[in-house]
Formats: C-alpha cells, sequence, structure tokens
C-alpha cells in the first residue's frame, strides 16, 4: 500500500477520513497549516475528526467547503465512534448504541475507528463491537497509527466478513502524518452516495512510525503546563 502521495494517476477523489487539528487535546495543528498541508498533499476531501467536538471542523468548512467533511471522534462509555456530515456535535459518554442513533438522527454516518487496535485503549474491541455491526454504516479497515499491521488486517477482514463499507485514515496528529491513509473513491455528494462510493473504494496507507505517538502526548503535556490552550468551542 502506499500514502496519497504514492496514488499517480487517480480515477476518484483522495479522501483522508481520520485527522485532527488543536480542536483535539491531543494536536497541536493550527487550522491555516492543517489546510495548506492537505492541498500540499492533494487530498480532495478531508474528514475532520476531533475528539468530542465538531468547533474545528466547522470552522474548517467555512474556509474550504469543498475539500472538508464535518465529522468527529466520539468517545462512548465503551470506546470510541467516528462520525462524518454532523451539522451538531454528538456528546461524549454515551452508551455506542445511543451515540449511533445520535449520528443518524442528524443525517449522518457512523463507524467504528481503530475497532481492532491491541494497544489503544481507546479502541471498541471485538466483543462490544460484533453486537453493533448492523447499526454501523462503515468501518475503518486502515488507521496509519495501527503499529501492529494484523490490527488493520483483522478489520478489513471482518468489514470483507459482514459486508459493511472501509475506509482509511491517517489519524493525523500532525501535518506530516496527513495523507498517509486514504481511499480514492468516486465523487459523491451527500452521506448516502458518500457509503455508495465507499464500496468501490481503493484503499492505501503506510502506517506511521511510533515516534508521532509521541508527538500527541507532548501535546497533552503542554496543555497541561497551559502553554497552549484549548481554542473556545
Amino acid at each position: 500500500m502506499t500514502d496519497a502521495h504514492g496514488i499517480g494517476a487517480r480515477d476518484g477523489l483522495v479522501c483522508d477520513l481520520h485527522t485532527h487539528t488543536l480542536y483535539s487535546q491531543d494536536c497541536l495543528i493550527s487550522l491555516p497549516a492543517f489546510l495548506e498541508a492537505c492541498r500540499r498533499k492533494g487530498l480532495d476531501r478531508v474528514a475532520v475528526t476531533d475528539h468530542n467536538t465538531i468547533a474545528g471542523a466547522l470552522r474548517l468548512k467555512e474556509m474550504d467547503p469543498e475539500r472538508v467533511i464535518v465529522g468527529e471522534e466520539i468517545r462512548t462509555t465503551h470506546g470510541e465512534l467516528i462520525a462524518y456530515f454532523l451539522n451538531e456535535p454528538v456528546p461524549a459518554g454515551l452508551s455506542p448504541r445511543q451515540t449511533i442513533e445520535a449520528v443518524h438522527a442528524q443525517g449522518g454516518v457512523v463507524g467504528i475507528s481503530h475497532p481492532l487496535d491491541s494497544l489503544r485503549r481507546e479502541a471498541m474491541g471485538r466483543a462490544v463491537l460484533l453486537p453493533l455491526l448492523d447499526q454501523l454504516d462503515f468501518l475503518e479497515v486502515f488507521n496509519a497509527r495501527c503499529l501492529f499491521p494484523g490490527d488493520n488486517r483483522a478489520a478489513r477482514h471482518l468489514a470483507l466478513e459482514r459486508g459493511l463499507p472501509m475506509t482509511a485514515g491517517s489519524d493525523a496528529h500532525s501535518t506530516w502524518e496527513l495523507g498517509r491513509a486514504v481511499v480514492v473513491v468516486p465523487p459523491f455528494h451527500s452521506p448516502p452516495s458518500f457509503l455508495e462510493s465507499l464500496r468501490s473504494a481503493q484503499v492505501n496507507g503506510r502506517r506511521s512510525p511510533l515516534w508521532v505517538h509521541f508527538v500527541s502526548t507532548s501535546a497533552r503535556i503542554i496543555r497541561r503546563l497551559g502553554g497552549i490552550p484549548l481554542p473556545e468551542s
């Protein structure tokens, strides 16, 4: 697999469907720097999925309406879900089923990020996610921050087994990471057409090195020390 830079000639939109900005507590990417990197790397569509907020995504949508998909990575009582095409934030701390219902109630689509990552405590895991599969719209099958390639392969196998559309994302917390995992899909103009496009998605990705996790840790420490406060929502 290759990242966005290695796709070459392409027949669809190159989409990184899992990214973060300084609106996440573990990321310090400014909105202008985020957009500049996305444009430079040839990302046609980018889902901005900050933790438990859509404030940064909404501001980026105003800055580049065609490129930005408003999303959110949502902490539930049992791991994280990831949602796209949101108009309102979905509160953290609901059950997975309540969270799914809240996304669908506003016309969004929802899946599970890094579902089978064996190291991340935020990963939902097989026991929790299996009963939810009939309510999900997609499964993230390549997350560039998964350290073990087998965890991504297991997610892909599960999606294929259950006939779920597949997504991929860099999970970027630095501009360097943006575009390291993407899907190439036919053009879409709505949540339903997005899901239909995912049915023919080409997944491309390269796992990020271990050091990128220290970027997130450093951002948290800086925030705790009061160096860079979270922006106002």
